[in-house]
């Protein structure tokens, strides 16, 4: 299960509106097929396993990120599959959430008289399908607010100076994380300040993210689609309006980056799922442009508050990820 978890995170930020899914297929203790949800969403992971398995799939075990899907899309059922190869055990780490499947997955492996084991590293499992279970469960995206900032928290001097505030490296751990999102929110004040390329540049990736404009203005004209671009969104209006709206095109998780109101919208509505911080050792003082523009906190006890998940240092800057507090 370890090693399907580890597929399953090749398909982060190129399957939606799908879930990344991971599976391996091991029969006498020999991995015979293995596969990830491809790009676009399919083929399925275990169709990808299945293929490469073939008659080695008979009398094997498959080991599954999630539930397999029950339903008939555009392909069959990879439970129907799994019972066509002759596979005599599935062992999934969760059940599939999507009212489509929601148990239906491991029934029909039951009834077909295939073993089923369920809740292998579910909470590791659950962590990779974060965009998946928040737009099927919440309706919304999984949203990652990123801040790149000086010491003191300053994004960019008075004058609006802000290339480079960190290094390189944490530049390039940048675009890793863009890479594994489905898309990337900035406001409307950053993309006419910035003229942002809010593409994966320094990696290989199949599908660019799309480029999302949180503005009612008029905005200039930002690079034009094609392979080393994804397609441009603008939207507006309250927030939550927003990422319902997002969620229903199909978006799981939303990487946001640029401008201070944009983050200080986002705290507000309470939409902020993790926060990633790149810090430099530079100070740019009061006169700075702050990260976050105002909450209009009374009182501290409204602080928006996030607990430390890891924190290293990337060549000469500081990267720290924090996540929603769970009361």
């Amino acid at each position: 299960m370890a090693h399907a978890l580890r597929l399953s995170q090749r398909g982060l930020g190129n399957v939606w509106p799908n879930p990344a899914v991971g599976c391996v297929i091991v029969r006498d203790g020999v991995i015979v097929g293995r596969g990830w949800t491809q790009s676009g969403g399919r083929p399925h992971a275990e169709r990808v396993a299945l293929d490469q398995a073939g008659v080695l799939a008979r009398d094997a075990t498959a080991y599954v990120t999630l539930e397999p899907c029950a339903h008939i899309g555009k392909t069959p059922p990879c439970a129907v599959g799994l019972v066509e190869a002759g596979v005599k055990r599935v062992v999934s780490a969760m059940t599939d959430p999507d009212p489509r499947v929601a148990g239906r997955g491991h029934a029909i492996l039951r009834d077909a008289g295939v073993e089923v084991v369920e809740g292998v590293s579910e909470d590791r499992a659950r962590a990779l399908q974060a965009g998946f279970l928040s737009r099927v469960t919440h309706g919304r995206p999984f949203v990652t607010l990123k801040l790149a900032s000086s010491f003191d928290g300053r994004i960019a001097t008075a004058d609006g100076e802000s290339q480079w505030i960190t290094g390189p490296l944490a530049r390039q751990h940048v675009h890793a994380m863009r890479m594994t999102h489905d898309a990337i929110m900035v406001g409307g004040g950053t993309a006419r300040a910035d003229l942002p390329a809010l593409n994966v540049r320094g990696f290989h990736t199949p599908t660019q993210p799309v480029r999302i404009i949180a503005s009612s203005r008029a905005l200039p004209d930002l690079a034009a689609e094609g392979a080393e671009h994804g397609a441009i969104w603008q939207v507006s209006g309250a927030v939550d309006n927003i990422m319902t709206d997002l969620a229903a095109r199909g978006i799981t998780r939303l990487f946001c980056e640029g401008g201070g109101v944009l983050a200080a919208s986002l705290l507000r509505a309470d939409m902020v799922d993790q926060v990633m911080g790149y810090t430099a050792g530079v100070m740019i003082g009061a006169d700075g442009r702050a990260s976050i523009g105002s909450l209009a906190l009374q009182h501290l006890s409204d602080a928006p508050r996030f607990d430390l998940a890891e924190t290293c240092p990337i060549g000469p800057d500081l990267f720290h990820r924090w996540v929603r507090r769970q009361d």
